[in-house]
């Protein structure tokens, strides 16, 4: 999952994505200061040894 933290004003948004590219089109638009975040759950079966 990718999440973007928007912060514009005085407001902070999370959107979430699916796939990278999404996230990074998506991070092209939005204006302000963003944070792009890959989150990866410990239980995830892709990320299993």
């Amino acid at each position: 999952m990718w999440v973007i933290t928007h912060y514009s004003n005085l407001n902070i948004t999370m959107y979430e994505y699916n796939t990278e590219k999404e996230a990074k089109e998506a991070l092209k638009v939005l204006k302000g200061y963003k944070i792009l975040s890959h989150i990866v759950y410990f239980n995830d079966p892709i990320y299993a040894v």
